[in-house]
């Protein structure tokens, strides 16, 4: 009996041995084989993907520029560029003959004023105390700033209150007195320094700026049939290079829309069925996305067109340049992101993907929405639509749906 019961534990153990032996096998060629043949896995998102591409455009806009007679002397800004004004604001003046000595001479009054107020017995009117609070406020305000225009228009501003706070003073002292008579001598050289320098006021509301490159009356809206590829680049401009400042004259901007001329390919076009009235989205340097609307295409050698999209956003961020680098977004769709190395295909028509779960695999029909050269964005059929892929009913009725975060064989 013993030498039996020996003999049934030593077929266990040899049978048990067997089992082991056979699953040391299959994890040993499984993971051979794993090595050799890697299976990769996504895990499905939300995403977007989208067709773009990058164009130079050139920068057409309503500009009026204004220029004086008295260019030659130089010009003092009022208006800030990039500044708003109305119609019959003064932008800015060009400088006297001999400002420079009537200057200097204020300056020196002032001084001599402001020690002969000083001197004499403290004025405490309303007008007074008004000013005094107003230059305090002012500088005070001058302190926080750090831009220069801004600095030069508050020193201004105080040169002005005092002005008025010694011309008060003046009023208030004795006929023939010495602070009397500074000021006197004061409102001459300002007024020999006014009636000497030439203001130059907008002739119609916009934006302000000072750069001005001569192109304004080439590329404006009203010249879009004299546009061609040639001679936009005949220009030679450079793209993204700011237009320097001028110092004889101004201009008036359209701030409500400005347009941008590109050369683009008749293929793309046609495959996006752009034409005139169509909007795109355009994104700029700074990385900002707005629309823009078809307003004008004309027929290009080699396939391509010269188009002009107009915009209004962004418009015054463009007021720097008059060539710049832009992407056209062609399409762009959002939704269940995966790999295109994921999906398969039972036909041309039908595409599906590998869906892996806790040792289950699936097999699921998907609608490809988009494609880009490495993704799709893709959703589920309805059973109608994969009944006119003629799909089994059998399939349709046990079909799975592909989900969020799903994990699908690559």
């Amino acid at each position: 009996m013993k030498k039996d019961k020996n003999k049934n534990n030593m077929k266990y153990i040899i049978i048990i041995a067997v089992l082991l032996l056979f699953l040391l096998v299959y994890v040993v060629s499984g993971i051979i084989n794993l090595i050799i043949n890697p299976t990769e896995t996504f895990l499905i998102e939300n995403g977007k993907i989208s067709f773009e591409e990058q164009v130079q455009g050139y920068i057409i806009r309503d500009e009026t520029v204004i220029k004086g007679e008295n260019y030659k002397n130089g010009m003092s800004q009022i208006k800030s560029e990039g500044e708003k004004v109305a119609k019959g604001d003064a932008i800015f003046r060009y400088y006297t003959k001999g400002e420079e000595n009537l200057i200097e001479k204020i300056a020196n009054l002032d001084v001599k004023i402001r020690e002969a107020m000083e001197k004499e017995n403290p004025l405490y009117s309303n007008d007074i105390k008004t000013i005094d609070n107003q230059i305090q406020k002012k500088i005070y305000e001058s302190g926080q700033l750090n831009d220069l225009q801004k600095m030069k228009e508050y020193r201004n501003e105080l040169n002005t209150l005092i002005a008025k706070k010694a011309k008060i003073a003046g009023e208030k002292s004795p006929s023939g007195s010495y602070l009397k008579q500074l000021i006197e001598e004061r409102s001459g050289y300002e007024n020999q320094l006014n009636s000497g320098s030439e203001y130059i006021k907008a002739t119609k509301s916009g934006v302000v700026s000072y750069r001005v490159d001569g192109l304004e009356e080439v590329l404006k809206p009203s010249n879009l049939a004299s546009l061609s590829k040639t001679m936009l680049e005949d220009l030679k401009l450079k793209t993204g290079e700011i237009v320097a400042t001028s110092e004889e004259s101004g201009k008036i901007i359209d701030n409500f829309y400005c347009e941008i001329a590109c050369v683009l390919k008749n293929e793309t076009m046609n495959e996006a069925k752009f034409e005139i009235g169509s909007n795109i989205k355009i994104r700029l340097a700074n990385s900002r996305e707005i629309t823009a609307k078809v307003e004008y295409i004309a027929q290009e050698e080699n396939e391509k067109s010269l188009v002009v999209l107009k915009i209004d956003d962004s418009v015054e961020e463009l007021i720097n340049y008059r060539k710049i680098s832009f992407d056209i977004i062609w399409w762009s769709e959002e939704g269940l992101k995966v790999p295109n190395k994921a999906i398969k295909y039972e036909n041309e028509d039908l595409a599906y993907v590998i869906r892996k779960s806790v040792g289950y695999v699936d097999k699921i029909y998907i609608k490809i929405l988009k494609q880009s050269d490495k993704y799709s964005i893709i959703e589920n059929y309805t059973n109608a639509e994969l009944k006119e892929k003629q799909v089994s009913e059998e399939e349709i009725k046990n079909k799975r749906t592909i989900l969020l975060y799903d994990e699908l064989e690559i």
